[in-house]
Order: structure tokens, then sequence, then C-alpha cells
């Protein structure tokens, strides 16, 4: 039985995980701050391509200039591997594709093409993302069709 035990255990460990993972991708699109600061841990790193921020509340502020100027994003997340390394650590890898429109160009949308690899800590028994790089492997921009249907 312990056996058992121990893996319904990891299998739970792994569902809060994808969640704060997935969570940080939904906060960002509705730009829900407010939660999206509670995946944090307070010494969060951030690595976006080129761009490093430290600090939970450096990092909020980042996300919120990055998307101040778009009207809709859309993450599209699909979690590979999320490896438990003790009962307070963990490792996630994710491929992300995303789309983002602007209020000044809404007939164009942004698509970014990437993978993040993730560092998590349990925090007060709850799941926090403590280093997350964003790899970044293209980007382009796609531009609705002048007309729309048959």
């Amino acid at each position: 039985m312990d056996d058992l035990d121990t893996a319904l255990r990891q299998l739970l460990e792994r569902q809060a995980i994808e969640e704060v993972l997935l969570r940080y991708a939904s906060t960002i699109d509705r730009k829900d701050y407010a939660t999206l600061r509670t995946l944090f841990c307070d010494d969060v790193r951030g690595q976006y391509g080129d761009v490093v921020v430290e600090g939970g509340d450096a990092l909020l502020q980042w996300i919120d200039e990055m998307t101040v100027g778009r009207s809709w994003q859309h993450h599209l997340l699909s979690v590979y591997h999320i490896d438990l390394v003790s009962d307070t650590e963990a490792e996630a890898l994710t491929y992300h594709t995303s789309h983002q429109t602007s209020h000044d160009t809404p007939d164009r949308c942004s698509r970014i093409i990437a993978r993040y690899t993730d560092k998590l800590r349990k925090v007060d028994g709850s799941w926090k993302i403590a280093d997350k790089v964003m790899e970044i492997g293209w980007t382009d921009e796609i531009v609705a069709p002048s007309e729309v249907g048959p």
C-alpha cells in the first residue's frame, strides 16, 4: 500500500504544479496580475530571451509593461515533463505558443513559439514558480485577411 500512497501523492503534486503553470498563462492572458503574483516565489528569477528579471514584484511589473498595449492574448501550453526533485522542489518543461493582438493594430497578430523551463518550490504548502526561462524559438506576425467568408 505504501507504493500506491506514494504514487497517488506524486500524481497530486504533479497536478498541482501543472495548475500553477497553466494559471500563469491564463492570468497573463486576462491581465489578472493579483493572481499572477501569488504564483511566484518572492525571489523568483525570470528570463525571457535575453531579459532577466529578479524578484516577484519586479517580474510582475515587467510582465505588465510588456503587455500593456495588448488588447487580447492567448497562450497555448503543453506541459511535457514535471519532475519531482524533492518534496519541495520540482522542474518542468512546457511548450508554448502565444497569439497577441494590440490596440493600435487589431488586424495583426503577433505569434511567439517558445518553451519554458521552470523550477518550482513548495512554499507554505503551495507550489510556486522559483525560476522561469523562456527560450524563444521564433516569432512572426499574422495579418488578418481583408475579407472573411466564402
